[in-house]
């Protein structure tokens, strides 16, 4: 008798495990993580051929690393340069995000088929993204777009490690769904100290890159465009905080006085980003994405010939 209770409790037990693990694989993507690769130039970057179901998300990365479908030999492109702003992470579905609503957009109301190449990972600064267009080149385009925040202005590529140290940049995928809820999520938020690195300490190491140099990534992006004649346009997206007080603070001054020294054309969001379009202090929510794709694609209708 004790013996069946036994097994009977243990079938249930192991039943109840098995459903959580489906659960968590085939409704929430569970060990479908975009995957990261180290790199001795770019600090790191999305391991390519990635086509992923995360967080009730499509996510898909090209050949390229971009988080964009593979280029279209027949199309007219545009380059978008920038960081987790642009690249939305796994909490933005590629139909949502500014560049796929942007290169869908234009193309139904312009002569040509346009794609908007989403070339971007998460604390990619100027420097990181500069790095790419020098070894893979401006795939024919005429024009790029530089998405950037004030912390950019000084957001210098150091090395620190952060793949398979952060949560956030995995090189390999975890063997069981449950397990990784576990290791990634429940233990980081409710029991910090029994990892050795929490998100919170190397998200802030990751992210606290600034030192005495502008970031170089500015000039150089410049200079390429001007030896290419190709046209540079900045983005520059304002966080929640300097949105709620209506000014960037001195590094996005910075940044604005550079574009304006240089004659680039500047973008500007801090007078029509809504507190209801941010997910967090700087990162965007599917509204935040379709507002940069919005006021990116005004400027776009004024300018289309001369970007294209």
């Amino acid at each position: 008798m004790i013996f069946k209770r036994i097994f009977t409790t243990s079938a249930s037990v192991l039943t109840l495990v098995f459903l959580l693990e489906i659960f968590l694989r085939f409704y929430y993507g569970f060990c479908d993580a975009v995957l990261v690769r180290e790199d001795t130039e770019l600090e790191y970057i999305a391991q390519p051929n990635q086509n992923r179901f995360r967080f009730r998300n499509h996510i898909l990365y090209n050949s390229l690393s971009m988080r964009s479908p593979e280029i279209d030999s027949t199309s007219q492109l545009i380059l978008g340069f920038g960081d987790s702003v642009i690249n939305g992470g796994v909490q933005t579905d590629h139909d949502s995000l500014a560049t796929t609503i942007l290169s869908n957009n234009i193309s139904k109301n312009s002569p040509y088929k346009i794609q908007f190449l989403n070339i971007s990972y998460g604390s990619w600064g100027p420097d990181n993204c500069y790095i790419y267009l020098k070894r893979f080149g401006h795939f024919k385009a005429k024009s790029i777009f530089l998405f950037v925040s004030s912390h950019d202005a000084y957001d210098n590529i150091n090395f620190d490690k952060v793949v398979d140290v952060h949560e956030s940049f995995p090189s390999k995928q975890y063997t069981l769904a449950i397990y990784e809820l576990l290791d990634r999520y429940v233990i980081p938020k409710y029991f910090p100290n029994l990892k050795s690195e929490n998100f919170a300490n190397t998200l802030a190491i990751n992210k606290k890159k600034y030192n005495s140099a502008f970031n170089l990534g500015f000039e150089q992006f410049l200079n390429y465009c001007k030896s290419n004649n190709l046209r540079l346009v900045i983005y520059l997206h304002a966080e929640q905080t300097e949105q709620q007080q209506g000014f960037y603070n001195q590094q996005g001054l910075e940044i604005i006085d550079f574009a304006h020294k240089n004659s680039i054309d500047l973008i500007t969001d801090i007078d029509k980003m809504d507190k209801n379009e941010y997910r967090d202090n700087i990162h965007i929510n599917e509204k935040g994405q379709k507002k940069l794709a919005s006021l990116v694609y005004q400027y776009c209708e004024i300018n289309l010939f001369a970007i294209l």
